[in-house]
Protein backbone atom coordinates (compact mmCIF):
# COMPACT_ATOMS: atom_id res chain seq x y z
CA UNK A 1 0.00 0.00 0.00
CA UNK A 2 1.64 3.08 -1.26
CA UNK A 3 0.80 7.00 0.74
CA UNK A 4 0.71 9.19 -2.16
CA UNK A 5 2.36 12.72 -0.60
CA UNK A 6 0.35 15.73 -0.01
CA UNK A 7 1.49 19.04 -1.18
CA UNK A 8 0.42 22.03 0.62
CA UNK A 9 -0.53 24.73 -1.85
CA UNK A 10 -1.59 28.71 -0.69
CA UNK A 11 -4.87 29.50 -1.24
CA UNK A 12 -4.81 31.89 -4.60
CA UNK A 13 -6.73 34.46 -2.31
CA UNK A 14 -4.05 34.82 0.10
CA UNK A 15 -1.40 35.37 -2.31
CA UNK A 16 -3.06 38.03 -4.03
CA UNK A 17 -3.85 39.88 -1.31
CA UNK A 18 -0.10 39.48 0.44
CA UNK A 19 0.88 41.14 -3.07
CA UNK A 20 -1.19 44.16 -3.22
CA UNK A 21 0.20 44.77 0.16
CA UNK A 22 3.64 44.42 -0.79
CA UNK A 23 2.37 46.83 -3.46
CA UNK A 24 0.46 49.21 -1.56
CA UNK A 25 3.40 49.56 1.08
CA UNK A 26 5.86 50.09 -1.86
CA UNK A 27 3.19 53.03 -2.91
CA UNK A 28 3.52 54.89 0.45
CA UNK A 29 7.44 54.35 0.77
CA UNK A 30 7.66 55.84 -2.84
CA UNK A 31 4.96 58.89 -1.87
CA UNK A 32 7.11 59.19 1.40
CA UNK A 33 9.93 59.53 0.06
CA UNK A 34 9.11 62.43 -3.03
CA UNK A 35 7.27 64.48 -0.21
CA UNK A 36 10.40 64.60 2.01
CA UNK A 37 12.90 65.37 -1.26
CA UNK A 38 10.36 67.78 -2.43
CA UNK A 39 9.29 69.34 0.81
CA UNK A 40 12.04 71.78 1.19
CA UNK A 41 11.42 72.87 -2.65
CA UNK A 42 7.60 73.31 -2.25
CA UNK A 43 8.27 75.39 0.57
CA UNK A 44 10.57 77.76 -0.84
CA UNK A 45 7.70 78.26 -3.71
CA UNK A 46 4.98 78.61 -1.60
CA UNK A 47 7.51 81.05 0.44
CA UNK A 48 8.43 83.27 -2.46
CA UNK A 49 4.69 83.66 -3.24
CA UNK A 50 3.62 84.32 0.70
CA UNK A 51 2.64 87.81 1.62
CA UNK A 52 4.57 89.75 4.40
CA UNK A 53 2.21 89.13 7.42
CA UNK A 54 1.90 85.23 6.47
CA UNK A 55 5.73 84.68 6.32
CA UNK A 56 6.26 86.61 9.06
CA UNK A 57 2.95 84.81 10.53
CA UNK A 58 2.55 82.71 14.41
CA UNK A 59 1.93 79.61 13.86
CA UNK A 60 3.00 79.16 10.60
CA UNK A 61 0.87 79.37 7.53
CA UNK A 62 1.99 76.49 5.46
CA UNK A 63 -0.41 76.90 3.19
CA UNK A 64 -1.14 80.70 2.07
CA UNK A 65 -5.02 81.82 1.27
CA UNK A 66 -3.30 85.25 -0.26
CA UNK A 67 -0.69 85.47 -2.93
CA UNK A 68 1.66 88.32 -4.67
CA UNK A 69 4.32 88.65 -7.15
CA UNK A 70 5.67 91.57 -5.28
CA UNK A 71 8.95 89.69 -4.48
CA UNK A 72 9.69 88.59 -7.72
CA UNK A 73 8.78 92.39 -8.77
CA UNK A 74 11.02 93.23 -5.90
CA UNK A 75 14.15 91.42 -7.50
CA UNK A 76 13.87 93.08 -11.04
CA UNK A 77 13.35 96.60 -9.12
CA UNK A 78 15.34 96.82 -6.50
CA UNK A 79 18.40 94.70 -8.23
CA UNK A 80 20.19 94.02 -11.75
CA UNK A 81 18.56 90.33 -11.63
CA UNK A 82 18.81 89.97 -15.03
CA UNK A 83 22.96 90.77 -14.95
CA UNK A 84 23.35 87.83 -12.37
CA UNK A 85 20.94 85.56 -14.43
CA UNK A 86 23.66 86.65 -17.34
CA UNK A 87 26.55 85.93 -15.10
CA UNK A 88 25.56 82.39 -14.00
CA UNK A 89 24.64 81.48 -17.35
CA UNK A 90 27.38 82.97 -19.37
CA UNK A 91 30.11 81.31 -16.88
CA UNK A 92 28.42 78.36 -16.86
CA UNK A 93 27.70 77.76 -20.46
CA UNK A 94 31.73 78.70 -21.17
CA UNK A 95 32.97 76.57 -19.04
CA UNK A 96 30.37 73.62 -19.79
CA UNK A 97 31.76 73.80 -23.69
CA UNK A 98 35.43 74.07 -22.43
CA UNK A 99 35.29 70.73 -20.37
CA UNK A 100 33.53 69.04 -23.31
CA UNK A 101 36.03 70.41 -26.27
CA UNK A 102 39.08 69.59 -24.36
CA UNK A 103 37.83 66.22 -22.41
CA UNK A 104 35.71 64.57 -25.28
CA UNK A 105 39.48 64.55 -27.51
CA UNK A 106 41.74 63.77 -23.96
CA UNK A 107 39.25 60.69 -23.57
CA UNK A 108 39.28 59.46 -27.37
CA UNK A 109 43.09 59.69 -26.86
CA UNK A 110 43.02 57.55 -23.67
CA UNK A 111 40.11 55.01 -25.02
CA UNK A 112 41.89 54.60 -28.56
CA UNK A 113 44.92 56.25 -28.87
CA UNK A 114 46.98 54.16 -25.65
CA UNK A 115 49.17 56.95 -25.38
CA UNK A 116 52.44 56.37 -23.33
CA UNK A 117 51.65 56.17 -19.28
CA UNK A 118 48.16 55.62 -19.86
CA UNK A 119 47.93 54.15 -15.80
CA UNK A 120 49.59 56.92 -14.86
CA UNK A 121 47.61 59.64 -16.65
CA UNK A 122 44.14 57.86 -15.54
CA UNK A 123 44.96 57.44 -12.07
CA UNK A 124 46.01 61.07 -12.04
CA UNK A 125 42.77 61.71 -13.26
CA UNK A 126 40.79 59.84 -10.87
CA UNK A 127 42.96 61.30 -8.03
CA UNK A 128 42.05 64.80 -9.25
CA UNK A 129 38.13 63.74 -9.51
CA UNK A 130 38.62 62.48 -5.57
CA UNK A 131 40.45 65.87 -4.69
CA UNK A 132 37.74 68.79 -2.87
CA UNK A 133 37.88 71.34 -4.95
CA UNK A 134 37.98 73.51 -1.77
CA UNK A 135 40.96 72.85 -0.86
CA UNK A 136 42.39 74.56 -3.86
CA UNK A 137 40.73 77.89 -2.78
CA UNK A 138 43.85 79.35 -1.40
CA UNK A 139 46.01 78.43 -4.55
CA UNK A 140 43.24 79.74 -7.16
CA UNK A 141 43.36 83.07 -4.36
CA UNK A 142 46.98 83.60 -5.40
CA UNK A 143 46.53 82.79 -8.59
CA UNK A 144 43.57 84.68 -9.67
CA UNK A 145 45.59 87.77 -7.35
CA UNK A 146 49.41 87.57 -9.41
CA UNK A 147 46.93 87.55 -12.96
CA UNK A 148 45.26 90.25 -12.23
CA UNK A 149 41.89 88.28 -12.77
CA UNK A 150 39.61 89.46 -10.22
CA UNK A 151 36.59 90.49 -11.24
CA UNK A 152 36.91 89.29 -14.41
CA UNK A 153 34.84 86.28 -15.81
CA UNK A 154 37.76 84.33 -16.86
CA UNK A 155 38.45 84.14 -12.81
CA UNK A 156 35.27 81.49 -12.49
CA UNK A 157 35.57 80.16 -15.74
CA UNK A 158 39.24 78.25 -15.58
CA UNK A 159 38.84 77.25 -12.26
CA UNK A 160 35.25 75.81 -13.31
CA UNK A 161 36.75 74.31 -16.65
CA UNK A 162 39.73 72.59 -14.33
CA UNK A 163 37.71 71.29 -11.78
CA UNK A 164 35.15 69.56 -13.83
CA UNK A 165 37.30 68.50 -16.75
CA UNK A 166 38.36 64.82 -15.11
CA UNK A 167 34.90 63.80 -14.32
CA UNK A 168 34.64 64.30 -18.09
CA UNK A 169 37.59 62.68 -19.37
CA UNK A 170 36.51 59.66 -17.20
CA UNK A 171 32.67 59.50 -18.64
CA UNK A 172 33.31 60.01 -21.90
CA UNK A 173 36.66 57.70 -21.96
CA UNK A 174 33.96 54.75 -20.76
CA UNK A 175 31.46 55.68 -23.88
CA UNK A 176 34.44 55.65 -26.15
CA UNK A 177 36.12 51.95 -25.19
CA UNK A 178 32.29 50.66 -25.72
CA UNK A 179 32.20 51.56 -29.19
CA UNK A 180 32.65 49.34 -31.95
CA UNK A 181 36.20 49.59 -33.54
CA UNK A 182 35.42 48.14 -36.76
CA UNK A 183 33.46 51.25 -37.25
CA UNK A 184 36.36 53.54 -37.03
CA UNK A 185 38.24 51.31 -39.00
CA UNK A 186 36.49 51.58 -41.91
CA UNK A 187 36.01 54.87 -41.37
CA UNK A 188 39.79 55.06 -41.81
CA UNK A 189 40.08 53.17 -45.13
CA UNK A 190 37.39 55.88 -46.33
CA UNK A 191 40.17 58.37 -45.80
CA UNK A 192 39.06 59.94 -42.28
CA UNK A 193 41.68 61.16 -39.91
CA UNK A 194 41.86 61.31 -36.73
CA UNK A 195 40.12 64.23 -36.31
CA UNK A 196 37.55 63.96 -38.65
CA UNK A 197 36.88 60.31 -37.14
CA UNK A 198 36.16 62.41 -33.76
CA UNK A 199 34.22 65.39 -34.80
CA UNK A 200 31.81 63.60 -38.11
CA UNK A 201 31.39 60.15 -36.17
CA UNK A 202 32.45 58.90 -32.69
CA UNK A 203 30.95 62.04 -31.16
CA UNK A 204 27.26 62.15 -32.76
CA UNK A 205 27.31 58.46 -31.24
CA UNK A 206 28.08 59.54 -28.24
CA UNK A 207 25.50 62.34 -27.45
CA UNK A 208 24.13 60.77 -24.18
CA UNK A 209 27.33 61.17 -22.92
CA UNK A 210 28.10 64.56 -23.93
CA UNK A 211 24.67 65.43 -22.63
CA UNK A 212 25.50 63.60 -19.36
CA UNK A 213 28.72 65.32 -18.73
CA UNK A 214 27.45 68.71 -19.96
CA UNK A 215 24.81 68.99 -17.54
CA UNK A 216 27.00 67.45 -14.49
CA UNK A 217 29.32 70.25 -15.10
CA UNK A 218 26.39 72.88 -15.96
CA UNK A 219 25.46 72.30 -12.42
CA UNK A 220 27.71 72.74 -10.66
CA UNK A 221 29.26 75.95 -12.71
CA UNK A 222 25.95 77.36 -11.84
CA UNK A 223 25.33 76.53 -7.89
CA UNK A 224 28.81 76.99 -7.36
CA UNK A 225 29.17 79.52 -4.14
CA UNK A 226 32.98 80.10 -2.86
CA UNK A 227 34.68 81.05 -5.96
CA UNK A 228 32.00 83.13 -7.31
CA UNK A 229 31.44 84.74 -3.38
CA UNK A 230 35.58 85.53 -3.22
CA UNK A 231 36.44 86.53 -7.73
CA UNK A 232 33.74 88.93 -8.23
CA UNK A 233 33.27 91.19 -5.94
CA UNK A 234 31.37 94.06 -8.21
CA UNK A 235 27.46 93.44 -8.15
CA UNK A 236 27.03 93.50 -11.41
CA UNK A 237 29.19 90.75 -11.87
CA UNK A 238 27.88 88.32 -8.82
CA UNK A 239 26.17 85.22 -9.83
CA UNK A 240 22.58 84.15 -8.78
CA UNK A 241 23.62 81.66 -5.64
CA UNK A 242 26.15 84.80 -4.58
CA UNK A 243 23.16 87.45 -4.92
CA UNK A 244 20.75 85.56 -3.10
CA UNK A 245 22.40 84.87 0.08
CA UNK A 246 23.57 88.77 -0.12
CA UNK A 247 20.16 90.07 -0.40
CA UNK A 248 18.87 92.30 1.91
CA UNK A 249 16.09 94.06 2.98
CA UNK A 250 14.84 97.50 3.85
CA UNK A 251 16.56 97.66 7.14
CA UNK A 252 19.71 96.31 8.57
CA UNK A 253 17.79 93.94 10.71
CA UNK A 254 15.03 92.85 8.27
CA UNK A 255 16.03 89.56 6.47
CA UNK A 256 13.66 89.66 2.71
CA UNK A 257 12.69 85.78 2.90
CA UNK A 258 10.31 86.23 0.74
CA UNK A 259 13.00 87.44 -1.91
CA UNK A 260 15.22 84.86 -1.05
CA UNK A 261 12.54 82.11 -1.82
CA UNK A 262 11.70 84.07 -5.12
CA UNK A 263 15.69 83.96 -6.43
CA UNK A 264 15.59 81.28 -4.99
CA UNK A 265 13.23 79.55 -7.21
CA UNK A 266 14.31 81.84 -10.24
CA UNK A 267 17.95 79.96 -9.64
CA UNK A 268 16.63 76.32 -9.59
CA UNK A 269 13.81 76.49 -12.45
CA UNK A 270 17.00 76.75 -15.54
CA UNK A 271 17.90 73.45 -13.87
CA UNK A 272 14.86 71.83 -13.37
CA UNK A 273 13.93 72.24 -17.08
CA UNK A 274 17.01 71.17 -18.08
CA UNK A 275 17.15 68.10 -16.21
CA UNK A 276 13.50 67.96 -17.33
CA UNK A 277 14.05 68.25 -21.04
CA UNK A 278 17.21 65.39 -21.49
CA UNK A 279 16.27 63.43 -19.11
CA UNK A 280 15.66 60.97 -21.41
CA UNK A 281 19.36 61.24 -22.35
CA UNK A 282 20.73 61.84 -18.84
CA UNK A 283 19.61 58.21 -18.21
CA UNK A 284 20.83 56.51 -21.06
CA UNK A 285 24.54 58.46 -20.16
CA UNK A 286 24.67 57.30 -16.67
CA UNK A 287 23.61 53.99 -17.57
CA UNK A 288 25.68 52.92 -20.88
CA UNK A 289 28.08 54.98 -18.82
CA UNK A 290 28.40 52.42 -15.75
CA UNK A 291 28.46 49.49 -18.02
CA UNK A 292 32.05 49.36 -18.58
CA UNK A 293 34.94 52.05 -17.81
Amino acid sequence: MSVIPQTVSRTPGRTGNWLSLKKILLLIAIVLVVLFSLAPVLWQLLTSFKVNEDIAAVPTVYFPKRFTFSHYIELFTRRPFWHYIFNSAFVSITSTALALAVGAPAAYALARLRPWGERVILASILIVTLFPGILLFLGLLEIIQALRLGNNYLSLIIPYTAINLPLTILVLKSFFQQLPKDLEDSARVDGYNTFQLLWQIVLPMTLPALVTTGILTFIFAWNEFIFALTFMTREELKTIPVAAAQLGGATVFEIPYGAIAAATVLGTLPLVLLVLFFQRRIVQGLTAGAVKG
